[in-house]
């Protein structure tokens, strides 16, 4: 199945007199792991925020499954099916882990604020099934035995996966992930890295990854895009890319050139 989720096209977004992304195009499917790297302030980050609505771009369209995004809010659409992640961990400390990935249903429920606080109806079976939900995701991601845990007491490691679990709770058709493995050890980027695989395969969630572990790079992503100054310079499979001359000059480091090359 290669199903087109999202397709940004000649996208542009500035700031004041800083411009962000200049002509940024890209497609991302269901069946795959793309990856966005390139060096800080290349333009990863604000290209995730106005897939998300967070920024709205002066120029250019953002499609997802071939409805125009553009000029959405971010609550419509993350009802339509995209959920993300951050750079840094943005749980509710105090609540538990059980509690802040019940959070990520908000955009699913339907019942009215009446029929809520009654809890009758409608809303009681509505609660029953956003808890089944949870508990799938909470399974899935193994972390059974800290769902009454405040997230806030957690491992930071621990913090990430649940954060993965509230955007999973969205049960959303593409998954953007920033930077999911930033100031992980290396059990913990294993495991998170296991994950996001999973949640690819078995879930077949398409995911857009922003990563600079170049090392997880290559091992579970399927293509690479390499943004540079807000310029995509080069795109491909994982071998490909790091050994493109453009890519190695913009970010890889001349380090990692192949031998002989």
């Amino acid at each position: 199945m290669n199903e087109m989720l999202l397709e940004v096209q000649n996208v542009y977004l500035s700031f004041g007199g800083v411009q962000a992304l200049r002509g940024v195009s890209l497609e991302a499917r269901k069946s795959e792991i793309l990856a966005i790297i390139g060096p800080n302030g290349a333009g990863k980050t604000s290209l995730i925020n106005a897939v998300c609505g967070h920024y709205h771009p002066q120029r250019g369209r953002i499609l997802f499954k071939g409805i125009d995004i553009t000029r959405l809010p971010p609550h419509r659409i993350a009802a339509l099916g995209v959920a993300r992640t951050f750079q840094n961990v943005a749980l509710f400390r105090d609540m538990t882990v059980l509690d802040n990935i019940m959070l990520g249903r908000h955009v699913k429920m339907k019942s009215n604020p009446l029929a809520c606080a009654l809890y009758w109806g409608l809303a009681q079976r509505e609660e029953i099934r956003h808890r089944e939900v949870v508990e799938r995701i909470i399974d899935f991601l193994e972390i059974e035995h800290i769902r009454k845990v405040p997230a806030g007491a957690l491992p930071y490691g621990l913090q990430k996966r649940v954060e993965l679990g509230r955007a999973l709770a969205l049960e959303p058709e593409l998954l953007l992930l920033d930077e999911p493995m930033a100031g992980m050890n290396l059990d913990e980027k294993e495991d998170m890295a296991r994950f996001i695989l999973d949640v690819q395969e078995e879930l077949g969630i398409g995911i857009i990854l922003i990563e600079h572990d170049m090392g997880v790079v290559m091992d579970i992503s399927d293509r690479v895009i390499v943004l540079d100054l807000g310029e995509k310079i080069c795109e491909g499979r994982p071998e490909e890319v790091v050994s493109d001359p453009r890519a190695i000059k913009a970010y890889l480091g001349e380090a990692i050139a192949p031998k002989g090359g």
